[in-house]
């Protein structure tokens, strides 16, 4: 196995990111977890989650072998390589939640302390995940691409990659499937009932769904999210890496340049998780930014000096100026950027968007839904616009403007790589989200002082914005990557697919394509409706059949809520889980080529908006609550606040289990489709 300086550097990276989040873990596991009433409850809430994942691991372990079998067909490499993909998703979503369950209690307990010590217990709790996701992630690319490279003919090798990419996406959508039905039912139930019907406070111990709602947060927001964003960085380095065969040839040093980048990056997002503290305003937000900030500064003074570096080794095809390249790399920090910045302005209590949610619901249930709504299609524009933008910059440095097509995209490919580079330190604030929310809810139950709860009360407010501006990244970065995909797709056949809007084949295929998300997302918006009904009548049964449970006498059957949903959502992520990968099989074969390409173009544009428009929409939703909880419109128990909840209602679904699932189930439908190139040649 010979490995370059790249391959070598990108190894070394991949390895100090698992030294750090073990290291990291370690400390966490060292903070107090508290009295023993509070680890009852983490460990209840740690129970559950464990068990949803061995069940759902389980489920998924079945479709992977017979998935496996099937691709041999298709080369045992490629076969190889989906199972090391489904591993390293299931492993980095398995160890955020571990951790997660973990910091939550100890995030509680530092909240006596003040609001620095409960963020930064927190904060690494959550940079655990973040920064075990892109070391195990540019491990695997880069440890079985040397593998595959030394023991396979090249095409082998290379289909190898897609196969690696494939196994990722599909454990990444049955994670957020699976997960974001259980945290939605048990969420959506507990609320219908506790907070609407009885009136009593979220996180009230005497609501039987509390702890599945808990369980929720973490099999959801960080198993589900970890093998999300897990998926996209591998896929958009698998992506690039292709390309980069397809333009420059087999033997080019370009395919190693994406894990130059990953391997950077690294370094960057773990030096930045340093610098998360709060100043003197105590501006949570701006806390996690400097973090964000620091690592994007960091990882663009390097890429600047990488990229002149690499330029000049033997054999690297001038295909761009060392500024070109670099400035492509920054295309995708700046995207990054905005995307967050833009998903904060749609989803924060501090700004009119949400503001107007909170106002509209001061006229009914029915105005808070109707302004959620328009929130959320509102929400979509600046993304969009954004993203377009980079695409033309980034395709102009490339030359692709200047009758150089295939460079072209290989600098939005490059530039895809950059945004996704800053997986470690996002993921890290997004769950950083879950582990706060988690901790109010251990205050409640755990009946501890006020003053706890006006700690982790503002960090989980910013928990919710930090959790939406992490799904508009994973969307805004997923959107780029699919369509790097689509290009190498339409560049992987003996003659270039040229796709023709007059071919009814191709416009066929962008009308299911554009179907697609649409289907996918009804799909789990019934599934979370249909297990918070169990939910609800459970907690209305628990409520009427033991009367003592209001008076504080008796115990809520917190298990019987927990097995409904897990039961519920493992029964319902089958079939929105093989939907993209049954339908570009089907198109492919079926119809052909060229209107697998109009599917791929569909489901990218269609899905992008539906993503972006749930996820922010739903963050809006969540946060206008918390704005009336805050004492605006007469606050708690008001009408006001009565609408809010319900419009919270609807969201929940939205933002945390259908929105975010479009995003792998995009990369799915465009990784099946090269993975069946073969096939259809």
């Amino acid at each position: 196995m010979n490995a370059s300086l790249i391959t070598q550097f990108a190894l070394v990276c991949g390895a100090l990111g698992v030294i750090y989040a073990l290291v990291t873990a370690a400390w966490v596991s060292k903070q107090s977890a508290g009295s023993e009433k509070m680890q009852q409850i983490s460990d209840a809430i740690k129970e559950g989650a464990v068990a949803f994942l061995n069940r759902e691991y389980k489920t998924v372990a079945v479709v992977a072998v017979i998935l496996a079998a099937l691709l041999v067909y298709l080369g045992k490499w490629t076969a190889i390589g989906f199972l090391v993909g489904t591993v390293g998703s299931a492993v980095a979503g398995y160890i955020g939640m571990m951790v997660s369950v973990k910091a939550n209690v100890r995030t509680t307990e530092a909240a006596k302390k003040g609001i620095q010590s409960a963020l930064n217990v927190a904060f690494k709790g959550g940079s655990v995940t973040g920064i075990m996701v892109v070391g195990l992630g540019l491990l695997g690319i880069t440890g079985y691409y040397l593998v595959a490279k030394s023991m396979a003919p090249v095409d082998d090798a290379f289909h190898a990659l897609v196969g690696l990419g494939f196994g990722c996406s599909l454990m990444s959508v049955f994670a957020r499937i699976a997960g974001g039905i259980y945290t939605k039912a048990a969420d959506v139930g507990a609320d219908l009932v506790g907070k609407v019907e009885a009136g009593i406070p979220e996180d009230d111990p005497r609501n039987a769904a509390v702890i599945a709602d808990n369980v929720g947060d973490n099999v959801g927001d960080c198993a589900g999210m970890a093998a999300d964003l897990y998926e996209t960085y591998t896929v958009t380095l698998v992506a690039a890496m292709l390309l980069a065969k397809t333009v420059f040839g087999a033997d080019s040093p370009w395919i190693e340049f994406p894990l130059l980048i990953g391997g950077i990056s690294i370094v960057a997002s773990i030096i930045g998780t340093y610098f998360v503290r709060l100043g003197k305003n105590q501006y949570i937000m701006g806390a996690l930014y400097k973090g964000l900030a620091v690592s994007g500064i960091l990882a663009a003074v390097a890429f600047y000096f990488a990229s002149d570096w690499f330029l000049k080794l033997p054999g690297v095809q001038p295909a761009f100026s060392s500024m070109g390249v670099f400035t492509t790399a920054v295309i995708g920090l700046v995207l990054t950027g905005l995307i967050v910045m833009i998903t904060e302005y749609f989803t924060s209590k501090s700004f009119g968007p949400v503001k107007h949610i909170a106002a509209a619901s001061v006229t009914g249930h029915g105005t808070n839904v109707i302004a959620g709504l328009a929130v959320s299609m509102k929400s979509t524009g600046l993304p969009a616009l954004v993203i377009c933008g980079a695409i033309i910059w980034a395709y102009q440095l490339g030359g692709g403007f200047s009758g150089n097509p295939a460079a072209g995209l290989f600098a939005i490919a490059l530039s895809a790589v950059a945004m996704l580079s800053m997986t470690g330190i996002v993921v890290a604030i997004d769950s950083y989200g879950p582990i706060t929310d988690n901790a109010g809810g251990i205050a409640e139950m755990a009946e501890l002082p006020e003053s706890v709860r006006a700690i982790t009360d503002p960090l989980d407010a910013v928990g919710n914005t930090t959790k939406a501006v992490t799904k508009g990244y994973a969307i805004g970065s997923a959107g780029l990557a699919a369509l790097v995909l689509f290009a190498e797709y339409s560049r992987s056949f003996p003659t270039q697919i040229f796709f023709d809007l007059s071919n009814p084949k191709i416009i066929v295929g962008l009308f299911i394509g554009g179907l697609l998300p649409y289907y996918f997302g009804s799909l789990l918006m019934e599934a979370v409706g249909k297990a918070a009904g169990g939910v609800v009548e459970e907690v209305r049964r628990q409520f009427r059949e033991l009367p003592g449970i209001m008076e504080g006498t008796t115990k809520p059957e917190y298990g019987k809520c927990v097995d409904i949903v897990t039961k519920s959502a493992i029964k319902q992520m089958m079939l929105p889980a093989l939907i993209p990968v049954a339908a570009p099989l089907v198109v492919g074969l079926l119809v052909g080529k060229e209107a697998l390409g109009g599917v791929l173009i569909g489901s990218i544009v269609t899905g992008l908006f539906q993503a972006i428009a749930m996820t922010s929409g739903g963050g809006a939703w969540d946060n206008a609550k918390k704005f009336i909880e805050d004492g605006m419109y007469g606050g708690k128990g008001s009408d006001a606040h009565k609408a809010a909840v319900t419009g919270d209602t609807v969201g929940d679904p939205y933002k945390d289990t259908a929105g975010p699932a479009i995003n792998p189930m995009i990369k799915v439908v465009n990784i099946v489709a090269l993975l069946i190139v073969p096939l259809l040649k």
